[in-house]
């Protein structure tokens, strides 16, 4: 399992400061049902509460772009069990120095950081695909790899009736030893390393042409993958 500080994740975005006579800064950040929450998060980042002047008229606001990448964000490291810390470059105050270093050399915000300094750069970047390789997550359910060795014959029914298994998920013909890998998924909370061979030796082995098998079963997964 990742360390802690495997988990900690920043989000450097920026916002633009208008000036209105319409919006007012709320007192209390909570009690503005008309505030959305990246908006919230936005105004909340970088800057202390405190350290907003009552009444005043100037405002922060995130484009839509970057609204969504902060949303789509938060959204997967709560299902991932990564936390994020955002940091407003437009109001980053006694952070300068510090966001400055960090985004050396950067074009286009927001700019997502994680371990080992891997990061997304751009909008564009901000997909759950790119998300999820950034934020690795245990596996919600029991992966198992299973070689066949097969005899010859109709391999289009051979890999029709692997494949109307619903617990193989992917199937990869291969030369040497082994004629067939397979991926085997189940859930993780119900079922035990004896019940994925137990499915092998009787449900794949029962396949006429199948005849041998060699199976592994982890004892713990980690995906880059969406989960």
């Amino acid at each position: 399992m990742p360390e802690d500080s495997s988990r900690e994740l920043t989000l450097y975005i920026q916002s633009k400061k208008v000036i209105t006579s319409f919006y007012r800064p709320p007192s209390d950040r909570t009690s503005s049902p008309g505030m959305t929450t990246g908006t919230m998060d936005v105004r909340h980042a970088g800057t202390a509460e405190e350290d907003q002047p009552r009444g005043s008229e100037e405002a922060f606001f995130l484009s839509d772009d970057q609204a969504r990448c902060l949303a789509l964000t938060e959204e997967l490291a709560g299902k991932r069990g990564y936390s994020v810390r955002v940091v407003d470059v437009a109001k980053a105050g006694r952070l300068e120095r510090l966001v400055a270093e960090r985004l050396r050399g950067v074009q286009n915000l927001p700019v997502l950081v994680g371990s080992a300094d891997r990061r997304l750069e751009g909008v564009a970047a901000f997909t759950e695909e790119h998300l999820s390789e950034l934020m690795p997550t245990e596996m919600k359910s029991l992966r198992a790899f299973t070689y066949l060795k097969v005899r010859g014959g109709d391999l289009d029914r051979i890999r029709g009736m692997v494949l109307g298994f619903p617990e193989v998920r992917e199937l990869h013909l291969l030369t040497g030893d082994w004629d067939v890998f397979i991926v085997l998924e189940f859930p993780a909370a119900t079922t035990r390393k004896r019940q994925v061979l137990d499915f092998v030796t009787e449900r794949i082995r029962g396949i006429p042409e199948v005849l041998d098998t060699s199976t592994l079963v982890p004892e713990f997964s980690v995906t880059k993958f969406p989960v």
